[in-house]
This record gives structure tokens, C-alpha cells and sequence, in this order.
């Protein structure tokens, strides 16, 4: 039998949580170590993956097949495509950083020793969702599937409500209530999507007899699975709401910039980079490949909220004063390009849109890991308590500049290329919501460079006098960030080359061609 690599690849963080968890109260700096480690050997064996795995070949490779609850017909089955190892790559890589940007987020606080925070158990948390996350986009079992989706809120909501903004929240019961809050709320919405989506897998199961993405789609092929149009359109919106809840989709996005903006910065990063992308990677995988023909019924209105996220995420970034909430709203605006070019149903729409979920992670993580190098130093999460720091931190001025001029996706930069394709996608067969959309970039560039404006430029602050640069270990957690935002900018094409042909397989199960470019004849 052949190494099991997708089990190792998701194992490996789930042995190094339990590990972590149980180092010795006084061995933190070991936990820490060992966390490190652990999520290196995982962006190893997700290199692997990338290595291994073979743009041209099965749709599903490197996979596993086990029986798991023979009674139910439920299987432990793994298989990744072109989309699902992109992803498991990222959240590979992103996790090293997460956990090196959080090495002291989590250590027990000097001037109030009774709330002892247990560094252990932070770290142990961060390798249990990524464990979660990486067997998430490896699954080809819809019940598997669903179980990790609703597991992974157990940790995230842990390290929501137990291990929030120290900087903002020291000594502060109020904001201790508000961080309470907003961990709940995570865990209320994504619950009840969960909840919806848990009748949606019953009501799949009595309709194919089956939880295998492999077996249903044989079924159809072969023309022994018909769903009659009603069904199958109840069993998409059971699975789209929860996708939608987690993504998150305008009017469904509420909890999220509580979530970030009571979270520590990694722990921001985690939930919108990492975990926020197994909604929109479910999307593609269960939502167009199971319920292809609903799919294609719910497109118009799925691609209007999408349009209204943009506009709705992008307005109220401009008008944000807190430097965390405002990245969560450019992230809901994000979030609708990625949502509008899936739907699209064009394969411009949809390798823009796999591209952006990867573009996106390393974006955001960049410039919301130097906001929290910021934010620990002066205290304060409001753009007014800031002011000419590039006059006294200019490395940290100038990575908050990249990071920002990223998310405004400026061309060269990795998020330009896939905001592209995603408009490109969607205005060859939905001209008006392309043309809408447009409106997001210009509300970017808005929102970045008036933050850009505010913190950094001016005379400054007498709080913000003695601030120091960003130092040896936070340079190189934002250091190899940017300069894979500048070579995906300028050479994405090792990244197309891996989803192309899995955003083919998605057209051909919704049986849908690009549009014919319409050309005027000539005169």
C-alpha cells in the first residue's frame, strides 16, 4: 500500500496539537517551538503534494479510500484536485507565520498573573484548525466533509473568546464582553449554516444513496441518478447557506468583522485567510458538481449579492476607524469578487476566483500581520491615535504599504491577477455586474491609501515618538509574504497551470462553455 500522504499531511498538526497541548505549563517556550516545527513538517508534506500531484492526470489524485461507518455508507475518502492542493498550500504556508507573528500573544501577562493564559493551549488550538482545515479540502466524502466543517468552530471559537487583542483588551472587562460576544456570534451563525447544511447531506444521502462525490457522479453519468428539480434545488441552498455563512455573503456577514476585530491579528488572519476559504472552496466542489442544474438557477441571484458584497464591503471599509474592522470589510468586499467569478460560470470567472481565495490569504495575512506588529506597539486598534510612523518605523511603513497596495490589487502585485480574470469572466456574461464591480476597486484604492494616509504620513504623534521598527523575527514573518505577492503578480503562472484543468472538470459539470466574445463584423 502506497504512504498515505493526505492522511499524514492533515496528521501531522493533529498529533502536533496534541503534543503542544501537553508540554509542561512551564516549558512555553518549547510549546512554541514545537508548534513551529510541526507546521513546518506540514508545508513540507504539502509540498510534496504539490510535487506529486499532476495538473493533467485524474481529477482526483493521491487518494484514499476506507470504510468508516459501513451501516451509513459513510467512508473515510480523500482525493485532491488542482484547487484543493493550491489550498492546502497555503494554508501550509500560512500557519509557520501565524505562529511565529503570535509568539508572544498567548504568554502570561506580567501586571495581571491570576489570568494566566495558557500558551500550550493557543498554539495547540492554531495546529487543530489547520489539521481540520487541510483534511476540509481533501475530502470526497460529503459526510466527512460536513463533520470537519462543523468541528473546526470548536477551537476557532476558543481562540476567538479565550485569546483576543491583548492590546486592545487589557484589564477591560468591557472589552473582554465585547471579545465574549464575539466569539459566540462566530459560533451561533456558523452553527445554524451548519445546521441547515446537516438536513441538505440527509436529504442528499435518501435521494443518491450515497455520501461519495465519486458514486454520485458516476450515477449521473451513468443515468441511474435523476433528482427531480425541486429537490435538487432545496439540496443546493441547504448546502449554499452554510458555504455562504462561512464565506462570508452579504447579508450573512455580520459576525466576521466582530470575529477579527476582537481576535489577535494572527488569529484574524487565520479565520479570513485560512478558514473563511473552505466556504468558497465548497462552492466549487459540492455546490456545482452535485447540484449543477440549481447551480445555474441561483447564478443571477448569487452573482447580485455577490456584487452587492463588494460595493456594501468596500463603503463601509472607507468609513471604518478601527485599523482591524477595516480590513475585515475589504475582506467581505474580497470575498464577493471570489463569490462573482464562481458563479459566473466562465473559466476565466472561476480560475480568477480559485486564484484570488490563494491571493487573497497571502494578502491579507501580510497586511493584517503588520497591522498587528502596529497595533502592539501603540495600544490602540483607531486609525486616530496614529500618525507619521513611517517617519519613525519606516521598514514597518513600508510593508504596511505593500500589504495595502496588495489588497487594492495594483497591477504587479498577486490579488491584480486574479481580480482580473474575475472581471474579465463575469462582464463576458454579466456585462452590468462586471461593469458594478468595477466600483470595488475604486472604493479600495479609497479605503488603503486614506489608511496609508492617516497612520503613516504627517507629523508625528507623541504616542507613536519612540516606536520601534519591526525586528529580526517579525521581518521574517512578513519577508517571504511580499515576495510572493510580487512573483505570483509577475509570474502566476505555476499557480494556473495547477487549477486550469480542475476549473475545466467544474464547467463540464455544469455544462457550461465560455460565451462566444462578440465581435462586430466588418464594414
Amino acid at each position: 500500500m502506497s504512504f498515505p500522504l493526505l492522511t499524514a499531511t492533515a496528521a501531522l498538526p493533529a498529533l502536533g496539537a496534541v503534543a503542544t497541548a501537553a508540554v509542561p505549563a512551564a516549558r512555553r517556550t518549547a510549546a512554541k517551538w514545537l508548534a513551529l516545527l510541526v507546521s513546518v513538517g506540514t508545508l513540507v508534506l504539502a509540498a510534496i503534494q504539490l510535487v506529486r500531484f499532476e495538473p493533467g492526470g485524474a481529477r482526483y489524485q493521491l487518494t484514499e479510500s476506507h470504510a468508516w461507518i459501513k451501516d451509513f455508507g459513510v467512508r473515510y475518502e480523500l482525493g485532491v484536485d488542482g484547487i484543493g492542493v493550491a489550498l492546502i498550500g497555503l494554508t501550509a504556508l500560512l500557519i509557520p507565520f501565524i505562529i511565529a507573528a503570535g509568539w508572544h500573544d498567548a504568554d502570561p501577562l506580567e501586571t495581571h498573573s491570576s489570568r494566566w493564559r495558557p500558551t500550550q493551549g493557543f498554539f495547540a488550538l492554531i495546529l487543530a484548525v489547520e489539521a481540520m482545515v487541510v483534511l476540509s479540502f481533501e475530502s470526497t466524502d460529503v459526510f466527512l466533509f460536513y463533520i470537519l466543517f462543523e468541528a473546526m468552530l470548536i477551537p476557532m471559537y476558543f481562540l476567538i473568546g479565550g485569546f483576543g487583542d491583548r492590546a486592545h483588551s487589557q484589564g477591560d472587562e468591557a472589552a473582554a464582553t465585547q471579545r465574549s460576544y464575539a466569539a459566540v456570534k462566530f459560533l451561533l451563525y456558523n452553527l445554524v449554516g451548519g445546521l441547515i447544511m446537516l438536513a441538505a447531506v440527509i436529504g442528499l444521502y435518501v435521494v443518491a444513496g450515497s455520501f461519495s462525490l465519486n458514486e454520485i457522479a458516476q450515477a449521473r453519468a451513468g443515468g441511474t441518478l435523476h433528482m427531480a428539480t425541486g429537490t435538487e434545488r432545496l439540496l443546493f441552498l441547504g448546502f449554499f447557506f452554510a458555504f455562504a455563512v462561512k464565506a462570508p455573503l452579504w447579508p450573512l456577514h455580520t459576525w466576521l468583522p466582530n470575529a477579527m476585530g476582537e481576535a489577535t491579528a494572527p488569529v484574524a488572519v487565520l479565520i479570513t485567510a485560512v478558514v473563511d476559504k473552505v466556504g468558497t472552496f465548497a462552492m466549487l466542489r459540492f455546490c456545482l458538481q452535485l447540484f449543477p442544474e440549481a447551480s445555474k438557477w441561483a447564478t443571477p441571484v448569487i452573482v447580485v449579492l455577490a456584487v452587492i458584497s463588494i460595493i456594501y464591503g468596500a463603503l463601509l471599509a472607507v468609513g471604518q476607524r478601527d485599523i482591524k474592522r477595516l480590513v475585515a470589510y475589504a475582506s467581505i468586499s474580497h470575498f464577493g469578487f471570489i463569490i462573482m467569478g464562481i458563479f459566473a460560470m466562465t473559466s476565466q470567472g472561476q480560475s480568477g476566483a480559485t486564484l484570488y481565495m490563494v491571493n487573497h490569504g497571502i494578502s491579507t495575512a501580510a497586511l493584517m500581520l503588520v497591522a498587528g506588529f502596529l497595533i502592539s506597539r501603540r495600544g490602540s486598534r483607531l486609525i486616530s491615535d496614529y500618525g507619521g510612523v513611517q517617519k519613525v518605523a519606516p521598514v514597518l511603513a513600508g510593508t504596511f504599504l505593500v500589504g495595502g497596495l496588495a489588497t487594492l490589487s495594483l497591477p504587479g502585485l498577486a490579488p491584480f491577477v486574479s481580480e482580473f480574470l474575475v472581471l474579465v469572466g463575469t462582464f463576458s456574461r454579466y456585462p452590468v455586474a462586471g461593469v458594478v464591480a468595477t466600483l470595488g476597486i475604486v472604493l479600495a484604492a479609497l479605503y488603503v491609501l486614506v489608511l496609508y494616509q492617516r497612520t503613516m504620513t504627517g507629523p508625528v504623534k507623541a504616542e507613536v515618538q519612540g516606536m520601534p521598527d519591526l525586528k529580526v523575527r517579525e521581518l521574517l514573518v512578513v519577508a517571504p509574504l511580499i515576495a510572493l505577492l510580487v512573483f505570483l503578480g509577475v509570474y502566476p503562472k505555476p499557480l494556473t497551470d495547477i487549477v486550469n484543468p480542475a476549473v475545466r472538470q467544474t464547467m463540464s459539470d455544469v455544462h457550461k462553455k465560455d460565451p462566444n466574445p462578440a465581435v462586430e463584423a466588418a464594414k
